[in-house]
C-alpha cells in the first residue's frame, strides 16, 4: 500500500503516457505511471542473429513527433536496426501507375533529409521505459478499479488499484487507450462509430532491399498500404469488408501471400508473410478532454481512422501541448490541474484533432465510393494535386508534421 502524493499520476504507460512521464520528470516533478501490461523481455542486441522479428504494431513517426522524442531524450536511444526512414509518400487510384495518375511527396521537395520513420510501437515504448529515472515510480502490472476526485481545496485526486492500493496525484492523466477506464470513471462521455471495414496487417519479407517509400493504393474495396521496414521487409495494410479481413487473417502464410500479391499492385513484388493480424476500424472522440483533475491524451481522447497513420502523432502533439501548459502553470505557482489551462489544452487540441479526423473520414468516404463520377473526380483530383506546386508542398509539409 502506498500513501505518497505524486505531482503527476499517469494511467497508461504506452508511447504517449511514457513520453509525458519523462517530460515531467525532467522538470523535477514526482510522477507515477500505472500500467496493466508489463513489457515483454528485452529485445536482443542488434548484432545478435537471434534478434526477434519486427512486431506487427508499427507507427509512422513524423518530423514533429521526432522532435518531441528528441526533446525528452528518447530518440537518441532508439536502436538503429529497428528504424526505417521514408523519403517519399505516394497515393494512387486503382491499378494506375503513380507517375501517371497519382500523387507523390518527396523529402527533397521540402528540403528535408526524410519525411519520417517507421518504427515498432514496442521498441519506442521500451526505449522510453529504459530512460525512466528516480522521479518516476512505475506501478506494473496494476489495474485501476476506482477514482476519487477530491474537492478543489484538497488539491489532489486518487485512484484505487487492486495491486498497490490507493495512489494519489495533483493531476491525473488518462493515457490508457481508446477503451480508457479512467475516462469512464471520470464520467467523460464520448461519441463515435465503428466503420463497416476492418484492417489486415501483415509483416512480410520482400524481394527488394530496404525501401524508403510508403504508398497507398486506393481501391473500391478499400486502401492497400505499404510501409517500409528495416532490411528487406515491409508492413502491409489491407482494408476491406470485416468478413473478408477475418477470413484473410486465418489463412496459412503461403496462401495469404498469394492473396496479397493478387490484390496489391505489381510494384510490391514477391513477398513471404512472416506475421499477420487484424483489427476493426473505429472512430471515437471524447465529449471533453478533462473533468476535475483528470485530463485525456492520445487515444483516450480520440481514436482516428488509421488511413494516414496519424494516430500516434496526434497523441504526441497532445502530450507536447499539455506538458507546455502544465509546466507554465508550475512556473507561475498555479495548480497543476488549473481549470483554465486544462480548458485551453482542450480547445486547442480538439480543433486540431477534429480537423484530422474529419479529413480522414472524408478520404475514407471519397475513395470507398463506387460511383463512376466520383471515381473520375478522384483520378482528376490526384493528378491536379500532383501539379499544384505550392498547395502540394503545403500538404506534404503538413503530412510530415512540419506545419500546423
Amino acid at each position: 500500500m502506498t500513501k505518497k502524493l505524486f505531482d503527476i499520476l499517469i494511467v497508461g504507460g504506452g508511447m504517449v503516457g511514457a513520453s509525458l512521464a519523462l517530460r515531467f520528470s525532467q522538470a523535477g516533478l514526482q510522477v507515477a505511471v500505472i500500467e496493466k501490461t508489463p513489457l515483454s523481455s528485452m529485445q536482443a542486441d542488434a548484432a545478435d542473429p537471434t534478434e526477434p522479428p519486427i512486431d506487427l504494431r508499427v507507427s509512422a513517426i513524423n518530423r514533429r513527433s521526432e522532435q518531441w522524442l528528441q526533446d525528452i531524450g528518447v530518440w537518441q536511444h532508439l536502436p538503429a536496426t529497428r528504424l526505417c526512414p521514408y523519403r517519399a509518400l505516394q497515393a494512387f487510384e486503382g491499378d494506375s501507375e503513380p507517375q501517371n495518375q497519382g500523387l507523390t511527396f518527396t523529402a527533397s521537395e521540402l528540403n528535408q533529409p526524410y519525411l519520417g520513420h517507421i518504427i515498432e510501437n514496442i521498441s519506442l515504448q521500451r526505449a522510453m521505459w529504459q530512460q525512466f529515472n528516480e522521479f518516476i515510480t512505475l506501478f506494473c502490472p496494476a489495474t485501476v478499479t476506482a477514482l476519487s476526485q477530491q474537492s478543489e481545496v484538497a488539491g489532489y485526486a486518487s485512484v484505487s488499484t487492486a495491486e498497490f492500493g490507493e495512489i494519489s496525484g495533483r493531476l491525473l492523466i488518462a493515457a490508457d487507450g481508446a477503451q480508457s477506464q479512467l475516462r469512464t470513471l471520470a464520467g467523460i462521455g464520448h461519441n463515435g462509430w465503428q466503420y463497416q471495414q476492418a484492417c489486415l496487417v501483415a509483416t512480410v519479407a520482400t524481394e527488394y532491399p530496404q525501401q524508403d517509400i510508403t504508398w497507398q493504393q486506393f481501391t473500391e474495396q478499400g486502401p492497400r498500404a505499404f510501409l517500409p521496414l528495416p532490411g528487406a521487409q515491409a508492413s502491409l495494410v489491407w482494408y476491406d469488408d470485416l468478413a473478408k479481413v477475418k477470413a484473410l487473417a486465418q489463412l496459412p502464410a503461403a496462401q495469404l501471400a498469394a492473396e496479397i500479391q493478387q490484390s496489391f499492385p505489381a510494384k510490391l513484388g514477391k513477398i513471404t508473410v512472416k506475421q499477420q493480424g487484424w483489427f476493426p476500424l473505429t472512430r471515437m472522440h471524447a465529449n471533453r478532454y478533462w473533468q476535475g483533475r483528470v485530463v485525456l491524451v492520445g487515444d483516450a481522447a480520440h481514436s482516428i481512422n488509421p488511413l494516414a497513420g496519424q494516430g500516434v502523432n496526434l497523441g504526441f502533439a497532445d502530450a507536447a501541448l499539455l506538458a507546455e501548459l502544465v509546466l507554465q502553470a508550475l512556473a507561475e505557482g498555479r495548480d497543476l490541474a488549473d481549470s483554465e489551462l486544462l480548458q485551453q489544452y482542450w480547445q486547442q487540441r480538439k480543433k486540431a484533432n477534429l480537423l484530422m479526423m474529419s479529413a480522414m473520414d472524408g478520404f475514407y468516404q471519397l475513395f470507398s465510393s463506387r460511383w463512376p463520377v466520383l471515381r473520375l473526380a478522384r483520378k482528376l483530383g490526384l493528378t491536379a494535386a500532383a501539379k499544384a506546386g505550392p498547395l502540394k508542398a503545403w500538404v506534404g509539409a503538413y503530412a510530415a508534421g512540419l506545419k500546423d
